[in-house]
């Protein structure tokens, strides 16, 4: 199976391309350029570097949200202008799922967090769970907590009331590296640069996952999943006296 993976919800732009369980491409660039200034460009140089032919594409993968508002409605309007085009579906991943699905493998409970302002991080709770006894071992992602928004103290205590090692990702780290260290009481590490950002490599692999499961829709149905308001209709809706 050969899946095109975009991945725009947050400051990382990615786009890479998944046969099977081969890695042909993945560019990724977080270097102040919007992404609409980057994902096409960008979707371009790789199909021209792996000579790709778009019409061998079995599936569009994309992170459906949540995050950026503008990064995802960039990255839904692209898959669903391809997905029309080709004739193919699309994977909507949530994306902290897709963070998470970076440090596969891992024995930590995982805790991506993505900022999401307003005080509040886009974040979960996952740990990967050992299929069989086979050499080498196979892994499933599973979702302790699902996909939410919520205060860095929230996330802190849940962390916290399993007893757990955690690991931390995505580009809420920086942000709340200080806050994190004052409210951890269990041990906790951060992953390291090359994992903690949103990968499109990532999304790709993961969604092969959840093609298998049933979950894909027409490229027509796709739009992006969002957890919250975006900032223009929590503020509409402020002048209206409706919050």
């Amino acid at each position: 199976m050969k899946i095109l993976a975009l991945d725009s919800s947050g400051l990382t732009a990615s786009v890479a391309v998944i046969e099977d369980d081969k890695l042909t491409a993945e560019y990724s660039v977080n270097y102040k350029k919007t992404h609409s200034q980057t994902l096409i460009p960008m979707l371009d140089a790789v199909r021209g570097m792996t000579e790709l032919d778009l019409g061998s594409i079995d599936a569009i993968a994309v992170a459906a949200g949540p995050g950026s508002f503008t990064g995802l409605r960039i990255g839904s309007a692209t898959v669903k202008g391809l997905g029309l085009v080709m004739g193919c579906p699309v994977i909507p991943v949530p994306t902290v799922d897709g963070l998470a699905y970076q440090m596969y493998g891992t024995d930590k409970l995982i805790c991506p967090i993505m900022d999401a302002r307003r005080s509040q991080v886009y974040t979960g709770l996952y740990e990967f769970r050992r299929e069989g006894m086979d050499n080498p071992a196979v892994y499933s992602l599973a979702i302790l907590r699902e996909q939410c928004a919520v205060s860095v103290e929230e996330i802190a205590r849940c962390c916290n009331e399993t007893g757990r090692e955690v690991i931390f990702l995505g580009d809420g780290v920086p942000v709340y590296r200080e806050m994190l260290r004052r409210l951890m009481r269990v041990p906790y590490s951060f992953a390291p640069a090359h994992r903690r950002m949103q990968s499109a490599a990532a999304v790709g692999v993961y969604a092969q996952v959840l093609y298998r499961k049933g979950i894909y829709e027409s490229a027509a149905a796709h739009s992006p999943r969002y957890l919250r308001l975006s900032q223009a209709e929590r503020e509409k809706l402020e002048k209206e006296g409706r919050v």
